[in-house]
């Protein structure tokens, strides 16, 4: 929108850039690199002049806070920094991205023109309305093209990040329903972006942002927990801190304490995915001790963290099961640091991480930082590491036989996992993706080893080719001179590598592979209660636009066709999509009326919806919606991963539900978990009070004691959030119950 400037705005605008212009010096390597900064500023300010944000403040303070984040939290250069104050004038002013080059040369101008296909691509979202398929694929291409920027200058992909950081930061002002979509795309793939390319700052703040609005009263809770933890325990973490410091000073060392305490998310995360209450995130605390160091030789800082280590753990007792070496196997994303969580004297056992500048420095601005220390011939095993997974994408993002819908998957799934780390028999280490099995690892050491695999040995036991592998874990593969690939590993193996080779192998194994794809297809289309015969097959090879019925059968075959999107496709032959979800997904149907739509909000009295039963939402939780284009409805838990992907690859499908007054009529299955100290009537007293005092009908309870301990589940139906926290309050009461969670597993 558009309105004078009042002088105050300009005003505000000149202290936004000096702050700034103040960051950007330490970053330029001379006047001339500023005073390109200084002309992207007046460029984009006169561009943006008298535009303002939803929010009503000057347009102009979005690319100079996005700055701001690639100077701080990125320390990227000055053709970055001038990028990122220039890099919304294509898309919403007069000037061109030839104006740029003309004015700025071609690297400043073609960081703009990466940021600005990425805006369209994210703006445009799907617009072909005729088929979902099409519409998946549209999305997944949109997300190619974001991705394919690591290839050409991942600093376009960083900037991009910083962003992404700013719109989340002021997501206030946008209307619900565009909140959710954003903030999904944030989790789907920003975030585990952030987090591979090493932005630890950027990765935690959206974190936060997402639960923020994703779950406000679980955010608000824990973050008044962790405040209140703070204001009391803070003065302890003084004194804990202090022997160290002295036995440090002591041994000679020149080091920095930082202290960090945990996030709301990382708390909140850790609760949900453990199963436990807030009292049981033993970590809550940590400090990070960062040294400096006389030689930078991988060896010298190794031996120097240890030698740390030893130190403090004379001063305090350690947990040895939570030590964590990322000094000799670093993480993917670069990640280098010794974790051991030691014991202070008041009873809190505190977290302390040990690392070198550089190691620190990597930390918190991931691949810029390894940029520099590269550029100063100093590299780390951590960057190493980090070079490993650029070179994977890329190889990803160049296989002329992965779709784009393949491949966002692949790369979600590379982003979201960590490699694990495992060992031959004479004791190499090798790292691989994270549920890798031992046929990836046999093709990971040579393909002539992976082809005549048929078995392997981890730790000295026997197990089948698909046999998961974990970090530490010793592994050799039998092989066999007349062993030879076999279709069915296509259905296992995780590594695009290994994928690959097989699907070469059975290049020339056309018949067999036709053959296998059939099967396949049939199996999948009868596990979906439908029979494969003429009509639907002439369906299939249309929707995945294949020449012919053996192209068909050999795409399926190879893998180079998946069958995820199939169920859509069986749904609309079948002619009632809602009846497909009420036959498929067992999910609960409340009928009403003829729908009504408005800002996309939905009063779900006034229409059929579905709840969804990957996440089992009640009333009074925050729920997200999707309308399909037949007009179906179905309603996730705004921190359902479901949802989340969908609501990333679908965001035109995104509504703000509002349970209608007769929901809280009806029952709603959840399941909560419970541990404790076993007694003499404490599964009377359990029941007693879910069934008698509370009127709860339970549907099944599943609780077992051994050694004293019990633990288990109970599942019960009812009618919203607000009866729920109160069964949970009060059986958290009852003696010798230690923690009752809601559990956000699946219940059958």
């Amino acid at each position: 929108m558009k309105s004078e400037f009042t002088q105050e705005d300009y005003e505000v605008i000149a202290r936004s850039f000096a702050v700034l212009e103040a960051s950007a010096r330490k970053r330029c390597a001379s006047e001339a690199e500023l005073e390109v900064i200084r002309q992207a500023y007046e460029f984009a300010n006169k561009a943006h002049s008298n535009v303002r944000r939803r929010s009503g403040e000057p347009y102009m303070l979005h690319p100079i806070a996005v700055a701001q984040i690639v100077v701080d939290d990125i320390g990227l250069g000055y053709k970055s920094i001038s990028a990122a104050l220039l890099h919304d004038v294509v898309e919403d002013t007069e000037y061109t991205v030839e104006d740029l080059r003309e004015q700025f040369g071609s690297k400043i101008a073609s960081l703009v023109d990466g940021l600005t296909k990425i805006k369209n691509v994210l703006d445009t979202g799907q617009q072909n309305k005729d088929s979902d398929l099409a519409r998946q694929s549209l999305q997944a291409e949109n997300f190619k093209r974001i991705l394919l920027t690591l290839n050409d200058d991942v600093r376009v992909v960083l900037i991009k990040l910083a962003d992404r950081l700013h719109n989340c930061r002021t997501i206030e002002h946008m209307p619900e329903h565009k909140r959710d979509k954003i903030l999904s795309e944030t989790m789907f793939i920003f975030i585990p972006l952030a987090n591979r390319l090493g932005l630890y700052n950027i990765k935690t703040e959206l974190e936060n942002i997402w639960l923020r609005y994703k779950e406000p009263e679980a955010y608000k809770d824990i973050k008044t927990r962790i405040d209140r933890s703070i204001e009391e325990k803070g003065r302890e973490m003084v004194e804990f801190v202090k022997p160290i410091e002295a036995a440090l000073d002591k041994a000679g060392f020149k080091y920095q304490i930082k202290k960090r305490i945990k996030t709301p998310y990382s708390a909140w995360h850790k609760m949900q995915t453990k199963g436990i209450s807030f009292d049981e995130v033993y970590d809550l605390y940590a400090i990070r001790i960062i040294f400096e160091t006389e030689s930078e030789s991988k060896e010298s800082e190794r031996d120097q963290c240890y030698h740390i280590f030893s130190i403090i753990t004379g001063v305090y007792r350690y947990m040895p099961e939570r030590l964590r070496d990322w000094v000799k196997h670093p993480k993917s994303n670069g990640y280098e640091a010794l974790h051991c969580t030691l014991l202070s004297d008041s009873g809190v056992w505190v977290e302390v991480q040990i690392r070198t500048r550089r190691m620190d420095d990597i930390a918190e601005k991931g691949i810029a930082a390894h940029w520099i220390y590269k550029r100063q011939g100093l590299q780390g095993e951590g960057d190493y590491e980090m070079e490993a997974w650029l070179n994977r994408i890329q190889e990803i993002l160049a296989d002329p036989n992965v779709n784009a819908l393949e491949l966002l998957d692949l790369v979600h799934k590379d982003l979201a996992s960590t490699d694990i780390y495992v060992f031959t028999p004479k004791g190499e280490q090798r790292s691989i993706q994270k549920d890798a099995t031992a046929l990836d690892f046999a093709y990971l050491i040579h393909t002539e080893v992976g082809n005549k695999a048929i078995a392997a040995k981890v730790n000295q036991r026997l197990v089948k080719l698909s046999h998961k592998l974990h970090t530490g874990d010793k592994v050799e593969i039998i092989t066999a001179e007349d062993g030879k690939p076999q279709p069915e590993w296509l259905q296992f193996l995780i590594t695009h590598r290994a994928r690959n080779l097989v699907t070469d192998y059975f290049k020339n194994e056309r018949r067999q592979t036709m053959e296998f794809g059939r099967k396949t297809l049939e199996n999948t289309v009868s596990a979906l209660g439908f029979t494969l015969d003429e009509v639907l097959l002439q369906r299939i090879e249309v929707a995945y636009n294949t020449q012919s019925r053996d192209e068909l059968l050999y795409e399926i075959g190879i893998g180079n066709i998946s069958l995820d999107g199939l169920a859509d496709l069986l749904a609309k032959s079948s002619g009632s999509r809602m009846s497909w979800i009420r036959k498929m997904l067992q999910r609960r149907e409340i009928k009403a009326e003829a729908p009504k739509e408005k800002d996309k909000t939905l009063d779900l009295g006034n229409m059929p919806f579905a709840v969804a039963t990957c996440c089992n939402p009640i009333p009074g939780d925050p729920v997200i919606g999707f309308k399909a284009p037949d007009g179906a409805i179905t309603v996730h838990k705004k921190t359902c991963q479901i949802a989340e992907s969908i609501a990333a690859i679908h965001g035109d499908w995104v509504v703000i539900p509002q349970w209608p007054e007769a929901a809280e009529d009806t029952s709603f299955l959840v399941r909560i978990t419970l541990k404790g100290v076993d007694r003499v009537g404490m599964l009377n007293e359990i029941s007693r009070y879910i069934s008698m005092v509370m009127g709860v009908n339970m549907r099944r309870l599943n609780l077992q004691a051994e050694s004293g301990i019990f633990d288990g589940y109970i599942d019960l139906y009812v009618n919203t959030r607000g009866i729920l926290e109160k069964i949970i309050k009060t059986l958290s009461e009852i003696d010798g119950i230690e923690n009752v969670t809601r559990s956000e597993y699946e219940t059958k």
